[in-house]
This record gives C-alpha cells, sequence and structure tokens, in this order.
C-alpha cells in the first residue's frame, strides 16, 4: 500500500511547529511522509505558486494552517487585508488539493469565527448564526468560508476537505511581539519588559474577558487524530472543557507568578477588550475521545514560559548583533535560555559580554 504524503502549511508557525514536534516524538507512523512548508517555499496568495507547490510535493493529504493573522489591534486596523488575502490562501489551497486530486484536507479555523451575539458555550452548529464580532470580521468570514468551501468540494467532488475549530492555543515558537501578537505571549512579553525596566506593568483593557487556552502540543495530537480518523465533512472544535476558561486577569496573575514579576499591575480600560467571551462547548470532541487529557493551563506556564521567550527574542532579531529592541537585552535571554537548556552559546561581535555570575546575581 502507497504511504501517505502529508503536506502542512504554514510549518513554521505555532501549531505547525508543534505538529513537527509531536510527530518527531514519536506520532508518525511508518508509512507517513510529513513536509512542512512556509511562506519562505510558496506565495500561497498566488495561484500559480500554489500549484506549483503542490506539484512538487504530490501530497496524499494536507494540514492547512497558513494565514495571515494577528492580535486584536492589528486586525482592528487591517480588516480589509485579514479578508483578502486570507480568502486567497485558502481558496488556493482548497483548489490545488481538489486539483491534485488529495485525498483529505484539515483546515484550521478559529473561535472568533463565531457570531458576537450569541447563546454560550457555542458549537459547531452555530458558526453562521450571526456576524462576527466587529474587531476581526475580516479574518473571521475568510475564515468561515472555509467551511462553505468544504461543504461545496464534497457535494459537488465528493472530496473530503474538513476543519478543526480550536480556542486560544498557546506555546513555543508562538509570535511574542506586543502589538501583533496574541494575548499570552504579548502578556509574556509585557511582564518581562515591566520587569527588566522596573516599571508597572500595563495590560490593555479591563482583564474580565474570558478564555479557553489550549497547549499547542495538545493541540498538535489532535490535528493528527482528527487527519487519520475523523471522517466528518462538518467541522470540530478542539478545546480544553468550559470549566478550564479563565479570565485575562487570571491568566496575567499566572505569568506574573511564573515569571515572578513584583511590580504593581494596572488594566487599562481605555484599550479595547475586543470580544468578552467565546465559551465552546468540547462535547462533539469528547464523545470521539472521552479519556484526551489536556495539559494544565498553569502547570505549562510555571515551566516553560521564560525560556519560550528568550528562544523567540533571538530569532527574532535582525542580525547577530541588531535587536529589535534597544530596551530588552536580548543577548541577555537568550544566554539565559541557552544555560536552562544546558549549553553556552559563543557570544557575538557587539554583544554582550555575561558571566554566569552575573547571570546569577539577577533573577527572571
Amino acid at each position: 500500500m502507497e504511504g501517505k504524503r502529508i503536506l502542512v502549511t504554514g510549518g513554521s508557525g505555532l501549531v505547525g511547529k508543534a505538529i513537527e514536534k509531536v510527530v518527531a516524538d514519536g506520532e508518525g507512523r511508518p508509512d507517513e511522509q510529513w513536509i512542512f512548508i512556509s511562506s519562505k517555499d510558496a506565495d500561497l496568495t498566488n495561484a500559480a505558486d500554489t500549484k506549483c507547490l503542490f506539484e512538487k510535493h504530490k501530497p496524499t493529504h494536507v494540514i492547512h494552517l497558513a494565514a495571515m493573522v494577528g492580535g486584536l489591534f492589528r486586525n482592528m486596523k487591517y480588516n480589509l487585508d485579514f479578508l483578502r488575502n486570507n480568502l486567497h490562501i485558502n481558496d488556493n489551497v482548497l483548489h490545488s488539493a481538489y486539483e491534485m486530486g488529495v485525498q483529505k484536507v484539515v483546515s484550521c479555523l478559529s473561535t472568533c469565527i463565531f457570531p458576537d451575539k450569541t447563546t454560550y458555550p457555542i458549537d459547531e452548529t452555530m458558526i453562521h448564526n450571526g456576524p462576527p464580532h466587529t474587531s476581526n470580521f475580516g479574518y473571521s468570514y475568510a475564515k468561515r468560508m472555509i467551511d462553505v468551501q468544504n461543504r461545496a468540494y464534497y457535494e459537488q467532488h465528493g472530496c473530503k476537505f474538513t476543519s478543526v475549530i480550536p480556542t486560544n492555543v498557546f506555546g513555543p515558537h508562538d509570535n511574542f511581539n506586543i502589538d501583533d501578537g496574541h494575548v499570552l505571549p504579548g502578556l509574556i512579553h509585557k511582564v518581562y519588559s515591566a520587569k527588566q525596566n522596573g516599571t508597572a506593568l500595563s495590560i490593555w483593557g479591563t482583564g474580565q474577558p474570558r478564555r479557553q487556552f489550549i497547549y499547542s502540543l495538545d493541540l498538535a495530537r489532535l490535528f493528527i487524530w482528527v487527519l487519520r480518523e475523523y471522517n466528518e465533512v462538518d467541522p470540530i472544535i478542539l478545546s480544553v472543557g468550559e470549566e478550564d476558561e479563565v479570565s485575562i486577569k487570571e491568566a496575567a496573575e499566572s505569568i506574573v507568578a511564573a515569571m515572578e514579576f513584583k511590580g504593581e499591575l494596572i488594566f487599562d480600560s481605555t484599550k479595547s477588550d475586543g470580544q468578552f467571551k467565546k465559551t465552546a462547548s468540547n462535547h462533539k470532541l469528547r464523545k470521539y475521545l472521552p479519556d484526551f487529557q489536556f495539559t494544565p493551563f498553569n502547570k505549562v506556564f510555571s515551566v516553560t514560559c521564560l525560556e519560550w521567550f528568550g528562544s523567540w527574542a533571538w530569532h527574532s532579531t535582525l542580525s547577530p548583533c541588531a535587536p529589535i529592541s534597544p530596551t530588552i537585552p536580548w543577548d541577555l535571554l537568550w544566554w539565559r535560555s541557552s544555560l536552562c537548556r544546558g549549553r553556552e552559546p559563543s557570544p557575538t561581535p557587539g554583544s554582550l559580554q555575561l558571566t554566569k555570575s552575573q547571570l546569577d546575581g539577577e533573577r527572571y
């Protein structure tokens, strides 16, 4: 029997890297060849580029993660760009998959696509019951169209295209940019900056909105299960339970504790909260996988949030000698992160020359 060739778009992002790790750590099978691609490999907003990519790799299965993404304030500023770019990406990927005879496509949606005015908890049947929140309507409508296209490809051509709806994802390889990132990585960045600069920690909004957070490695395992075992065209929500929902304030307090920040915590109510809640039901998932164990939110943060940020900070520099922010000592962060992993990096020209004793003199 011929093996599977699984193409993962958006393979260098938060979820793609998590899938790659889970596959490498033993979840992969001998008859599966996994191919992780990023925007460096093809411009998926371009139909010809997308077609060439599919012709090159000839996938039998696709996990479609690629998207133009960003945090609340970037969405509010560029709703048209989020709409147009994501419509192009999704249409090109799904149509190339159809033309190449791909056996199955699993696309990634988001709970932000659900109606702003709705009853809770939300479930998979409620996606199209009203307009999404105005702050990110461009992204939301583009993502909704994947569900519409999946149904149309199935009805007209019999394609096995489906989608998953994760709640707020967090983990290694996230985007920690304060302006463009999502809430948790943005909070980690802000806590570090406030601690380093000796200032109060200012958090946008009231802290009241509530979210369900799913660890990226848990989501990766569920993605692989969907690819292999889930046979419905209708989407499925991948989320922790309703009882695990936390407020932004509670999330901030968890990060503050993990990073040992002792300063003042201020919530700036002049900034938008965005959608107040998006409580999702994982009842459908639990019918399929009643015993799946999610990683506890606080456990993950207490162990690893600083190391994630240190690694991101290093890889986000424009060059080894050019940090992207003069207020945060990226070299110090990377050195600290490397020591935690048991190795000492070589200082780059012009970087901070630090000894271990200097590091031991300041706690993080």
